[in-house]
């Protein structure tokens, strides 16, 4: 299983709340038809993983406020993200129609929540999990981005959690980077001063090059 995993290659977008992760996943889906390519690379088009809390949150009635008043339903809603991200990737995996999968998120976003707002033995307990000792293998054989937070486009949805300034802002954009390191998770930043979508767009591009499709 692990061998079948790996020929499918995985990519992620990740970081703090409103970074453009899905807006860049969008424009990426869009970009290719059944035969795309970047440069003179042939490409298929990627699977593509939708964020998976949106629909746990609203399944299961958690509300964002939870996070920060309720350890025990932060760390309750970051599990059920955690198992609802595993069975996404196995069915992109899954998929015969494509060689590769695009998520927006990964299971990493629920270590860091459950780290920032149920504590840090609350997250050794995900990271000690079976979900995420596959997810996290994913990862390592797949390209992570990671948009970096202190751009200009911080809106409130309605629906994720948002940081109350700018520090806390920042400091998941520093769990982000603490737990990617600590897990040896290669990642390329998209970085917060390259505000134009296309540029954003192309700089994941062009690191895909030659690695799936």
């Amino acid at each position: 299983m692990a061998t079948e995993r790996l020929h499918r290659r995985s990519v992620y977008i990740i970081g703090p709340q409103s970074t453009g992760k899905t807006t860049i996943t969008n424009r990426i889906e869009a970009s290719y038809d059944s035969a795309a390519t970047i440069g003179s690379e042939s490409m298929s088009r990627p699977h593509i993983v939708r964020e998976t809390a949106r629909r746990v949150i609203k399944q299961h009635g958690f509300t964002r406020d939870e996070l920060r008043s309720s350890p025990s339903r932060a760390l309750h809603m970051q599990k059920c993200i955690l198992e609802a991200q595993l069975q996404a990737e196995r069915a992109a995996t899954a998929n015969p129609a494509t060689a590769w999968y695009l998520c927006d998120r990964s299971g990493l976003d629920t270590i860091v929540y459950a780290q920032l707002y149920a504590g840090k033995e609350a997250a050794e307990g995900l990271l000690a999990s079976p979900a995420w000792t596959e997810l996290e293998e994913r990862m390592k054989a797949g390209i992570v981005f990671l948009c970096e937070a202190g751009c200009s486009w911080l809106v409130d949805d309605g629906t994720r959690l948002m940081p109350l300034d700018e520090r806390e802002w920042m400091r998941v954009d520093a769990t982000f980077r603490e737990l990617l390191d600590a897990r040896g998770i290669n990642y390329t930043v998209v970085p917060k001063i390259t505000e134009d979508l296309q540029e954003r767009v192309e700089l994941v591009k062009r690191a895909l090059t030659g690695v799936v499709g």
